[in-house]
């Protein structure tokens, strides 16, 4: 590789500049928005990769990519440029000076006017090329007390300075969610918090393998530095600056094409094991799983058949049933439609080698192809060797769409499982079609899980278009959010994961990808204990996917009534799952609409609280609930920080109030959930709902939560019948405002509804704290606590 350095300026428009550099090369610096800034490198003044599938900011882009020039859904604002040898580009947010030999310094300007210093480029070189191939590397200076966020599902601590990550999607079944690296999902973005200059972004959209070293490597040549290295592909990244963190993890999320809006059932829980479906009497199985949600009474609101449905022998075969296993399905999924829950069947996207439609699909041309035959790449695929479908082919999707509507929606499986979906193909130079522009796979080997969920959709939205749809996908790349749900993929049963995955989850959230949980009681290795069991469970249920999921060593099927001496505690923590999903509903239109986090580490609402920034097992669920979870084996204390805000803390359980800054210890059994409200929240709940649908909420309270003293505050609720597809439309919708203020002397709330939908409640019980003892006046009905008041 060579380290480029010479500059100068070629050309000016009313978006940028363009630099040559080295005398070959272009760089080019364009002003998107008053705070973000997109550098972009061709080498030989050539984009390697002409197209884009993550930056989507105002829709989506088309299948076959966006141009990388393409620069709509931007304002394009102002910008000043001076300088010669050493040139400035300003707005009036953002500096950037660019020095030589080629170096950049970002500057922010501050709330008293002054500007300050935000990051700066390694002096000793920060950009590098590959000579005879397509590396190529960005280096920034380490300065001490930054801490950096981001790059998706990293195992290990939230914070990740000091450590080398890897992006390359691999199927990482039993993964250690302290160490294991790589993962699943290609996400190469990072946050870092300045200790005085504020927080920024840098999002490298480039689908290439890559490493980032946030601090693990020393080099005697150069000060203190992090590297960002890729094998292949453009050096086209996105600088962000805001004066904390929350406004870089929105703008990324809307950056990348925003988080798709699924059907308010999505929220409830969601069986699944490898269990039922490998077994010789599988359809007897997943029918029996219906009869024991009854006979137990856990509520339940879909099942997630795994692969073994497509089952020949002991390998699996996409599109193919097993009609010894399954020998009237669509009696099945009947039986599945007149419980009220969706089926979401499992599908991979590489057909073994011995597949019965294995030849049509290589005679077709659907194949990747090998980089020096006219073979299809092979590839190592469940516990044989296969091909992938390329999804760059217009024609394989076709094939694809086509076998998911006949072989899953006609026949009553209305949603898609779109897993094994990290296309590890190691023949980087394997040929893609690239919708008639053909692509080396190691250009885009993690765009193929993205548009494999997008066919996935497509079809769904042809045979059902008038609801909202749900699909989940393990693998995934920026993007992804805008079609799938996603999670952790296949973690390890042991008491540490349910700690580390949290710390996953959140990371993800930061990383712009929103709708995610985990397999909630271990996927892969022993089955649980009973109290890890609960303990896995009263996590999960705090998070927007929530299913039990398992493929046990012994080949059990962790399943809610498993243990029948824990089974209330289940039940408890289910109830209270279904009790909050108003609020949750509430918090995925925001998501869809405001770019706002559902997942989110404390330090994200409360920037200017050191203590927050300290790992912890704690997070928000939205900006109002405060989740506490217990992760320790036989704990019988949890201590809990309740970071400095302007209204402090009550205790969800207790009622109890806590100043801003508090430290709590409570004294904690199994059944312990413990959560706590910031101070001014109302919270709508649910009473007694066994399905997460809007038909099933009939039952509402408002659970108000005043700050002491005098206060003003403001909360939102969101409310539609739960899948339309018109659910922005006035008609189809009710957005209820309340206003919550209070002094001394008493309590008032009042609401005004926006939209014309009316829900299936009628009154609202109206509920506060029992540490509360002012009077509350609901839309001026005195002392309304613990009454009905009309909505």
């Amino acid at each position: 590789m060579r380290t480029l350095k010479s500059w100068a300026l070629d050309a000016r428009d009313a978006n940028g500049v363009t630099l040559a550099v080295d005398g070959s090369h272009q760089l080019k610096i364009t002003v998107l928005e008053e705070a973000l800034f997109r550098v972009s490198l061709k080498k030989a003044g050539a984009w390697r990769l002409d197209r884009t599938w993550s930056i989507a900011p105002a829709e989506d882009v088309p299948f076959e990519g966006r141009l990388r020039d393409d620069l709509s859904g931007f304002s394009l604002p102002e910008f000043a440029c001076t300088g010669d040898e050493t040139l400035t580009i300003e707005t009036k947010t953002l500096r950037l000076t660019i020095g030589n030999p080629l170096t950049m310094r970002w500057e922010a300007k501050q709330a008293d006017g002054s500007w300050k210093l935000v990051a700066e480029e390694r002096p000793t070189g920060a950009y590098m090329l590959g000579i005879r191939d397509h590396r190529n590397s960005h280096f920034l200076l380490r300065k001490p007390g930054e801490k950096v966020y981001g790059l998706g599902e990293k195992t290990g601590d939230l914070e990740r300075s000091g450590r080398r990550y890897e992006m390359r999607n691999l199927d990482a079944m039993g993964y250690d969610a302290k160490s294991t690296d790589p993962l699943y999902k290609h996400l190469p973005v990072t946050f870092t918090v300045t200790p005085d200059a504020g927080a920024f972004s840098v999002f490298y959209d480039n689908l290439a393998s890559c490493w980032f070293d946030l601090g693990n490597e020393f080099d005697n040549y150069h000060k203190p530095f992090r590297a960002y290295r890729a094998l292949d592909g453009d050096l086209d990244y996105y600088f962000a600056w805001a004066p904390d963190m929350l406004p870089l993890v929105r703008g990324h999320t809307r950056l990348t094409g925003g988080t798709a809006f699924m059907p308010r059932w999505a929220l409830g829980y969601s069986g699944s094991t490898m269990a039922y479906t490998d077994r010789p009497n599988a359809q007897e199985e997943l029918e029996g799983f219906l009869a024991e949600l009854s006979r137990h009474d856990i509520p339940c609101d879909s099942f997630q058949m795994s692969s073994g449905y497509t089952s020949i022998g002991s390998k699996r075969y996409v599109f193919n049933w097993n009609y010894d296993k399954f020998p009237d399905v669509e009696a099945m999924t009947k039986k599945f439609a007149d419980a009220e829950l969706a089926l979401i069947a499992n599908i991979k996207p590489a057909l073994l080698q011995d597949h019965p439609r294995f030849r049509e699909a290589l005679d077709a041309g659907l194949f990747i192809t090998d980089s020096e035959t006219n073979s299809y790449a092979d590839a190592v695929y469940w516990d044989d060797s296969g091909a992938h479908l390329d999804f760059t082919n217009p024609a394989a999707v076709a094939w694809w769409q086509k076998g998911v509507t006949e072989q899953l929606l006609e026949k009553g499986i209305g949603c898609t499982w779109n897993d094994n979906n990290e296309y590890e193909i190691w023949d980087d130079a394997a040929r893609c079609n690239g919708f008639g522009r053909e692509i080396p796979v190691a250009l885009i080997r993690p765009l193929h899980s993205l548009l494999m969920s997008r066919a996935s959709k497509e079809a769904q939205e042809t045979f059902d278009p008038d609801h909202r749809q749900y699909l989940i996908s393990r693998a995934g790349c920026p993007g992804i959010q805008r079609y799938a749900q996603t999670w952790t993929g296949d973690n390890y049963t042991r008491w540490e994961t349910i700690r580390y995955n949290i710390r996953m989850g959140l990371s993800l959230s930061l990383s712009g990808i929103y709708n995610v949980g985990h397999d909630v009681g271990g996927f892969s290795g022993p089955k649980p204990s009973p109290d890890l069991f609960v303990r896995w469970v009263q996590n999960g249920i705090f998070h927007p996917r929530f299913t039990i999921h398992s493929w046990n060593d012994d080949g059990t099927a962790n399943e809610a009534w498993m243990y029948p001496d824990v089974l209330p505690l289940v039940r408890d923590a289910l109830k209270l799952r279904y009790r909050l999903t108003p609020y949750l509903y509430t918090l995925t239109w925001l998501a869809s609409t405001a770019d706002e986090p559902m997942l989110r580490p404390t330090f994200l609402d409360h920037p200017h609280d050191p203590r927050t920034f300290e790992e912890t097992d704690d997070f928000m669920l939205g900006r109002d609930l405060l989740v506490a979870n217990i992760v320790d084996e036989e704990a019988q204390e949890r201590t809990v920080y309740l970071p400095k805000n302007n209204t402090g803390w009550w205790n969800f359980w207790t009622g109890d109030y806590h100043a801003p800054g508090s430290e709590v210890t409570l004294s904690v059994t199994l059944s312990s959930m413990p959560l706590f409200v910031r101070a001014g929240s109302v919270i709508p709940l649910s009473d007694g709902a066994t399905r997460a649908n809007a038909a099933a909420d009939r039952v509402r309270t408002l659970a108000v939560f005043p700050a002491p003293g005098a206060f003003s505050a403001e909360a939102v609720d969101y409310e539609d019948d739960g899948d339309t597809i018109d659910w922005r439309e006035p008609s189809a919708h009710v957005v209820t405002r309340y206003a919550l203020s209070g002094d001394d002397a008493g309590l008032t709330l009042i609401w005004q509804h926006d939209g014309d939908y009316k829900p299936a409640y009628e009154t609202v019980n109206i509920v506060l704290p029992a540490g509360e003892n002012r009077m509350i006046s609901v839309n001026g009905t005195q002392d309304a606590n613990g009454s009905a008041v009309a909505r």
